[in-house]
């Protein structure tokens, strides 16, 4: 029989997210002409032999990582890369060295590599390059932009793996996202509480949390998952997101309904290994605290 990632969780990551490789991503930016990565592909068989440091989705990489065991692979991380192949074997080294069973990748040398998404059936894909996201939302893929210069994960929740996401446009559609941006508060609220006992169509991320939710009923005991709403939401708006995740039959462990307080104070509290939004603007706010990834997706990135 051969390999299948069939009922896996599977992340598709470029080695930016997974390490720090910012250093490195200077020298490839100042390089020129047709040959600009020459340098960039010295310096990294240069330090072929030091592990990179770790990157900004590395704490949730290596969590979700620990719910395989000898006896069930629960999790597949493949790296999915605009690097080199000779710059991939550093990513691997570096892999190793910490313990990540990652053997899978593709490196495709300044082409986007997006389109191998759908083989992979990737339930999520992390990438510093903005054009590769938006490729991969318009093709149904859970996406989102990695700030290179976000806050590392705590290292307070060793057993729990920590993810917060906004709703609108993210978990559930952006059809009340619209009512807000044409008509203002007042129209949003009064739709929202009219619509309360009406669910809210699937966002592009509604697919990662449900697999995420299959992967925490399935269990394990070295490893939990511990999910968390953060919305710019208040009551009574607060009502129809509840609803449309108790339709969905899919339970969450935190709701935060902040009324359009600045996120990234209560995201530094919560402490997630990742946080996934549709708004720069709140982004910039998390990243200062936690890692943080921008989902390009939505009528406020239109």
């Amino acid at each position: 029989m051969g390999a299948s990632l069939d009922g896996k969780l599977v992340v598709a990551i470029s080695s930016r997210a997974l390490f720090d490789f910012e250093e490195e991503n200077k020298v490839f930016e100042q390089g020129n002409g047709p040959h600009k990565d020459r340098a960039y592909m010295k310096l990294q068989l240069d330090k072929l032999e030091e592990p990179a440091k770790p990157g900004v989705a590395f704490s949730m990489v290596r969590k979700l990582l620990a719910f395989n065991d000898a006896s069930t692979q629960r999790v597949e991380v493949v790296i999915l890369s605009r690097n080199d192949p000779v710059s991939g074997m550093r990513v691997f080294r570096s892999a190793q060295h910490y313990g990540l069973p990652i053997e899978r990748g593709s490196f495709t040398r300044g082409q986007s590599p997006w389109r191998y998404l759908k083989p992979l059936h990737a339930n999520l894909f992390l990438s510093t390059h903005l054009s590769d996201v938006r490729a991969a939302l318009d093709a149904g893929v859970p996406a989102a932009q990695v700030y290179p210069q976000s806050a590392l994960a705590s290292d307070a929740h060793p057993h729990e793996v920590r993810i917060a996401f906004d709703g609108d446009a993210v978990l559930f559609s952006d059809e009340a996202e619209r009512v807000f941006q044409a008509q203002g508060l007042s129209a949003f609220q009064k739709h929202e509480r009219d619509k309360a006992l009406q669910p809210l169509s699937a966002g592009p991320f509604k697919p990662l949390l449900a697999a995420l939710h299959r992967l925490q009923q399935e269990g394990t005991p070295n490893m939990r998952i511990r999910t968390a709403l953060v919305t710019a939401r208040s009551a009574p708006a607060h009502e129809r997101a509840i609803r449309t995740l108790m339709e969905w039959n899919i339970e969450i462990d935190e709701a935060m309904f902040l009324g359009g307080l600045p996120k990234g104070e209560f995201l530094r509290e919560f402490e997630p290994d990742f946080f996934f939004d549709d708004q720069t603007g709140h982004i910039e706010s998390a990243s200062q605290h936690v890692p943080s990834g921008h989902v390009a997706s939505g009528v406020a990135n239109a």
